[in-house]
């Protein structure tokens, strides 16, 4: 199925309430993960890249994860390239105070 159109953007104050109401319900959870722009572009720039997926998942400590992956237009993941996981992880890497993360 392809993925239908759609604006993703989000004002702040909206963003701001999902990542306070995720971070209330899930104390003990990593509030965010970083990666680093190069890789995140190189993993954008593959051949037949139109989007990009997030995969949640749980490393073998038991803490939070996130994989990324880019997508074609059959929305179908390129699993033959560049995936990403080992986020820098929020805390400690969460930067300054800001709405979205405190």
């Amino acid at each position: 199925m392809t993925l239908p159109a759609r604006n993703h953007t989000i004002s702040l104050a909206d963003a701001s309430a999902l990542t306070k109401r995720f971070q209330k319900a899930n104390p003990n959870a990593i509030k965010a993960g970083a990666f680093h722009a190069d890789q995140v572009l190189k993993m954008l720039g593959q051949p037949g890249c139109v989007a990009m997926r997030v995969y949640y998942g749980q490393a073998a400590d038991g803490t939070g994860n996130l994989v990324l992956t880019a997508m074609d237009s059959a929305d179908n993941d390129l699993t033959g390239g560049v995936i990403l996981e080992v986020v820098f992880p929020c805390p400690p890497f969460c930067g300054g105070g800001n709405s979205l993360n405190s």
